[in-house]
């Protein structure tokens, strides 16, 4: 195939379930991607949300994403990756943001489009992680200050919630970053994906994300022992008056009895 340039774009979409169900009349589909031949190139879109172009020009690139996202201002908030490519050597090598994939085939492309979409993907990830425990980094240190946290039951009911949502989110998702299941029936194009993976340096990344992970899950625990805390402090509370109360009535009666 020949290409208008020797651009390589991965760009992270926002968040939705219609990826896998697209359907181009010229595009062809391989398990979670589509690819879509493109003027001078050629996009292969994956169904958890990254577009992956290969040799296509700004304009059209900008033209698919709009038509995928149909807002300009969200698709400036998503993340993105550019690299140069090229089809000259014997094989794969990866240098200084210049990949040459040794080989003009398409599902070589592909191999090598799996990893960068993952290596977008594990940004989304990565960033939503950091934002959340940034947010509540304050916590902890409140904590050891004064020993609680303070806040009300239903402040600490809200944000347990959303660390809840962060961590459920990246989970749900978390498997999208294992071996994609297209090199079960391609196992020849999987060197390529790892050698490009490496590149990227996925595996300290998800080591770091597994990190972050459980400092939100730390974060969530510790806010559950406070609320449960405030819980069994509000009981306690709860039986002291009651039996102050009944204290009250025992000696109002004690004293009706002693005057009559």
């Amino acid at each position: 195939m020949e290409f208008s340039n020797n651009r390589l774009s991965a760009y992270s979409l926002p968040e939705s379930d219609s990826y896998s169900q697209l359907s181009v009349d010229t595009a062809t589909r391989y398990r979670d991607a589509l690819l879509i031949p493109c003027p001078g190139g050629e996009a292969w879109v994956f169904d958890y949300g990254v577009l992956v172009f290969w040799g296509v020009d700004e304009d059209e690139r900008l033209a698919l994403l709009h038509r995928l996202t149909l807002n300009a201002a969200i698709l400036a908030d998503q993340h993105q990756e550019h690299f140069r490519f090229s089809c000259e050597a014997k094989e794969l090598t990866l240098h200084t943001d210049m990949i040459d994939i040794g080989s003009n085939s398409s599902l070589q492309r592909l191999a090598v489009s799996h990893a960068l979409a993952q290596s977008v993907k594990l940004n989304d990830y990565e960033q939503r992680a950091q934002d959340t425990i940034a947010m509540y980094a304050y916590l902890p240190k409140a904590l050891a200050a004064s020993g609680k946290i303070d806040l009300r039951r239903s402040q600490i009911a809200s944000i347990r919630g959303h660390l809840f949502s962060t961590k459920s989110d990246i989970f749900l998702h978390y498997g999208l970053l294992d071996t994609p299941e297209f090199f079960w029936e391609y196992p020849k194009f999987e060197s390529a994906y790892n050698a490009t993976a490496k590149y990227l340096d996925m595996r300290s990344r998800v080591e770091l994300l597994s990190n972050k992970l459980n400092v939100i899950h730390e974060l969530f625990d510790m806010l559950a022992d406070e609320l449960k805390h405030k819980h069994s402090s509000f009981l306690e509370w709860i039986i002291i008056w009651l039996i102050a109360i009944e204290i009250v009535m025992f000696g109002a009666q004690e004293l009706k009895a002693l005057l009559f």
